[in-house]
Formats: structure tokens, sequence, C-alpha cells
């Protein structure tokens, strides 16, 4: 799985390195969590979400079929983190992303990976999701994405973490490659690219209350 054009003198692999595990930093847990911490969003509240599946125009692959599906859903504080001291992030979400690129002359490349982080403002929302099967990416690496719900007559867009960012900008590897940075959870760029057919629907939720007592440090 590629979106490469950029790298006419160096292929870059379209998915990212491992991200980096990211803490509630100076939150510290009182006491144990309670056990409905983990069922927000399960009595009813609204939950923030993206779906919907798009093909998008890339301003440096202006002829390639590039399509996104995306179904993602808020489920805080599902996921433990090793050092932090919550059952997990208010953050954490559910669900799976599906990315095809189709050129002329090439192996369509596809993957398709598991939502392990959401965040939503207005009609925008960054996730990222760790490939489970791929065709072209690393199974277990994690990337990011951003989707925009067009209003006004605007189009729906988004942005994809690799490419032309996320490098390392004083390294590279051996053979003299750009370097791709660590993903972190909820990492990714702005919706750079318009969405050309289809298009998503971004629900916005505010970030839930923290579970339990907590005082921070």
């Amino acid at each position: 799985m590629r979106i490469s054009s950029v790298s006419s003198v160096r292929r870059v692999r379209f998915i990212g390195v491992a991200g980096a595990v990211a803490v509630l930093a100076g939150v510290v847990a009182a006491g144990p969590a309670p056990a409905d911490a983990a069922a927000h969003g399960a009595k009813g509240e609204a939950q923030a979400r993206v779906q919907g599946s798009g093909q998008i125009s890339y301003a440096y692959s202006p002829d390639d079929t590039i399509k996104f599906t995306v179904d993602a859903k808020a489920a805080p504080f599902t996921r433990p983190m090793p050092g932090l001291p919550l059952p997990g992030l208010p953050t954490d979400a559910r669900g799976t992303v599906k990315f095809s690129h189709a050129s002329e002359g090439r192996k369509t490349g596809w993957s398709r990976a598991r939502v392990d982080c959401m965040v939503t403002g207005g009609g925008t929302a960054t996730l990222t999701a760790i490939v489970t099967k791929s065709n072209v990416g690393e199974v277990g690496k994690r990337f990011g994405i951003s989707v925009q719900q067009g209003h006004g007559g605007e189009p729906d867009r988004l942005g994809f973490g690799w490419d032309i960012v996320n490098f390392e900008p004083r390294e590279t590897d051996k053979k003299g490659n750009a370097v791709e940075s660590k993903v972190g959870t909820c990492m990714a760029p702005a919706p750079f690219a318009p969405v050309v057919k289809g298009g998503f629907d971004v629900v916005h939720v505010d970030l839930p209350p923290l579970p339990g007592a907590v005082r921070r440090g």
C-alpha cells in the first residue's frame, strides 16, 4: 500500500513505523477506576464517530485511484496501557480503516487496520489504526488519518500521515533513504486531500470526564 509519487528519488513505504505510547501526563488515580468507566457510551450517551467511504484526489498522484473506508467509534478508557494510571485514554476507539491505491501498470496496494484512537472537533476527526492485513504494508504498524466533513458546498477532505509528512528531518537509513517517525495515538496531519467520490460523516462529542476520583500532580 503506497502513495509515493513525491518520492520519485526514493520510494517510501505507505505505512509509518509503530507508534509511541501516549500517556495522560499529570493524572494520577487516587483509587481503582469504577467499572462503568469502560462502559461510557453504552448507556445511551452520544458517541463520537466517523463513518463513510470515499475516493480522494491526491495532488502528487492525480491519475491514481485512492480510496479509504472508515468505520470508527469512540470507546473511552477501554485500552489499558503500561504506566497509565487510568484504564486507558479518553480517546480510545474501535473500528476499522480500509485503504487501497490503484495506479496503471502496478499492483493495487491495500491494507486493513484496526482503529485504536480517535478524537473529534467540530466536523473534523483524527484517528490512528494498526495494520492487521495488507499486501504491501507491515502488519502491526500504526498510521494516522484525518477526516473533515464538508459544509456549505465544500467537499469532504482526508489527510494521511505518510509520503509527504512524518519524516525524521536529520536521519536516513543505511541505504540513505528518509526515515519515518514513530506514529503515536491519534497523530495525523490536517485533512489536505479533497474527496471526489463518496463521503464521510463525522459526529463530534466532547471528551468524557475522567473515571473515578483523580487528582492532578
